[in-house]
């Protein structure tokens, strides 16, 4: 199993082992001891599972009020995954992460407390998984657009389907007064 930092070192790659025979597959998505060695000590309290088609794109959410930690997954299909760094103060603000993850790549992302969060569907449908370190709370997330020209993030498709909800995020910058310090 392999942790690897990524542009900004609080945000984790882990690319598990994999182990192949005629039969399909193995892999631990999860082993506290082994992930805690690689730089996630998290501990989680939730499992969440979303299915989306094509060009959907879900984000960017934070949770803040409790703040939580996500790690991702893809279980089917194909996604682009976002991890932007809201922490006030922080050296990499407003910057983000993003990478992709798929079923046939096993790749999972690290998202420690006080990073936006959104993926972006690039295969016909997909269904994502990721472990939450705090249990959601409607009146605790914030959405911010997922377009924000600040925050430059190259979606690979430009004309999403968007909730409601994320069609009418504001910008990252509206939003300062309520985003956790460094």
């Amino acid at each position: 199993m392999r942790f690897l930092a990524t542009e900004i070192p609080e945000v984790i790659l882990v690319e598990p082992d994999l182990h192949r025979d005629d039969r399909g597959f193995f892999l631990e998505s999860y082993h506290e001891a082994k992930y805690r060695a690689g730089g996630i000590d998290a501990r989680f309290v939730q499992d969440n599972h979303s299915r989306s088609g094509r060009g959907a794109l879900r984000g960017l959410h934070a949770q803040l009020d409790p703040i939580q930690g996500k790690l991702v997954r893809v279980l089917r299909g194909e996604v682009i995954d976002v991890a932007v760094d809201v922490r006030r103060g922080s050296p990499s603000y407003g910057k983000h992460v993003a990478r992709t993850l798929s079923a046939e790549n096993h790749h999972q992302l690290w998202l420690p407390e006080g990073f936006l969060h959104g993926f972006q569907v690039l295969s016909e449908e997909a269904e994502v998984e990721y472990k939450v370190t705090a249990l959601y709370r409607p009146e605790g997330e914030i959405a911010v657009a997922w377009n924000d020209p600040a925050l430059a993030i190259p979606w690979p498709i430009p004309d999403p389907l968007l909730s409601p909800k994320d069609a009418e995020a504001p910008p990252l910058a509206s939003l300062a007064d309520r985003l956790p310090a460094y």
